[in-house]
């Protein structure tokens, strides 16, 4: 996940619930994706702050680092290698019709760099670098993890079977569209709701929520199914139904569906606040920095077995 800030509901319940979940089952592997960040950031100064607040948000919602690695990107350099060696056998065209970058483009017409266009291949190297199996993505990921799929295929087959072909484990992720209604929750555009923040945020940014707009007056049946709030009801109640009945009589009001839901977002995270609430820079950055020597003893010997097969001079260990 790129280090944009402090978690919000759209992160959560879209990745790093699954993610804990996960783990369970699986050897994970999660990182705090401070290259990918620089490719429409690329002061890494800045960074420092973001990537405190993701790496101890990641942990107060359950990411265990006995359980897990839980790493800092840029601390496991011969993924930048790798992502090097990769690109020699990705052809131009497979990566010009990756859709997203048409569309960060647009968003960054200031900064179109290399670094984004090839963003799908670095992508493929943070996969490959500790051999994973599988991805957990949604269905508008899919795109990425097949050309992550086709460039290894390419790789074995030009070289030696270095790397397993990962497979996608498809989540069912919410489509959790922010507070405006309208988009998907991003901090970019301001209509989010957070995870970890305190109370008060949470209840000003579930109060400023765009409610049934075919509902001008209290008295008025409501619209649940169109509904914003009502879609965040049958996510966080169990009675979801309930609630959605008081609405389409009239019984309750957008108000105080609001209310109610803010003070149940609060109630659930009240866990992730007590633990984010104990976390130091000095503890995740600690946590990170043992993450990452356990992810670079990973990708070493990944490494090798990569030069080795391309043909290239011995692996140096201590680089």
């Amino acid at each position: 996940m790129r280090p944009t800030g402090r978690f919000h509901l759209g992160n959560y319940l879209g990745a790093a619930k699954n993610w804990v979940e996960l783990q369970d089952r699986y050897e994970c592997f999660y990182f705090v994706a401070d290259y990918h960040a620089s490719t429409t950031e690329p002061d890494g100064h800045k960074a420092e702050d973001k990537v405190f607040d993701l790496a101890a948000d990641l942990l107060a919602v359950g990411i265990d680092p006995r359980r897990s690695v839980l790493y800092l990107q840029s601390k496991v350099p011969e993924v930048a290698e790798l992502t090097l060696l990769l690109s020699m056998v990705t052809p131009l065209s497979w990566v010009q019709r990756v859709p997203t970058f048409k569309e960060m483009a647009k968003k960054h017409p200031d900064n179109v760099n290399l670094g984004l266009f090839s963003y799908p291949i670095l992508q493929g190297a943070d996969i490959l670098m500790v051999k994973g199996t599988g991805v957990p993505v949604g269905k508008d990921q899919l795109a990425h993890l097949e050309l992550v799929r086709e460039i290894t295929r390419r790789f074995n087959r030009t070289y030696s079977p270095v790397f397993p072909e990962p497979q996608a484990l498809l989540t069912e992720t919410p489509l959790v569209k922010g507070t405006d209604g309208k988009q998907r929750m991003s901090k970019t555009v301001g209509n989010i709701v957070g995870v970890t923040d305190d109370p008060e945020v949470i209840r000003k940014q579930v109060l400023s929520m765009v409610t049934d707009v075919k509902r001008p007056r209290r008295s008025d049946p409501g619209h649940p199914r169109t509904c914003n709030v009502c879609a965040y009801f049958k996510l966080f109640f169990d009675d979801w139904e309930h609630y959605w009945e008081l609405c389409r009589k009239a019984q309750i009001g957008c108000f105080d569906k609001k209310k109610l839901l803010a003070e149940r977002l609060i109630e659930v995270f009240t866990p992730f606040r007590e633990v984010r609430a104990e976390l130091t820079p000095e503890s995740v950055f600690a946590i990170l920095d043992e993450g990452s020597e356990k992810a670079r003893d990973v990708a070493r010997q990944t490494l090798r077995e990569t030069r080795e097969a391309v043909g290239l001079p011995a692996y140096l260990a201590n680089i």
